[in-house]
């Protein structure tokens, strides 16, 4: 079971701030895939990874790192500076 937080524009595409994921994917990749498969509205929040970023347990990952052990996955659009 792993923690999946939405942030920003992709909480509010999801409507859910968090949840805890069933998954057997064995990338970031693949829980998107699995995640996108589910409804429409997980399917428009994932359309454009371009527009997004993903922390594993709090770290800046990528979305071919592998979820082994990992017990929080974060999605949210890249910070802007200002």
């Amino acid at each position: 079971m792993i923690d999946v937080l939405y942030f920003a524009w992709v909480r509010e595409r999801i409507g859910l701030p968090r949840e805890k994921v069933q998954t057997d994917a064995a990338t970031v990749a693949d829980l998107i895939a699995e995640l996108s498969a589910r409804e429409e509205r997980y399917a428009l929040a994932f359309s454009d990874l371009a527009a997004l970023r993903v922390a594993l347990d709090q770290e800046l990952s990528s979305f071919d790192a592998p979820l082994a052990g990992v017990r929080e996955v974060a999605f949210f659009p890249p910070m802007t500076g200002g």
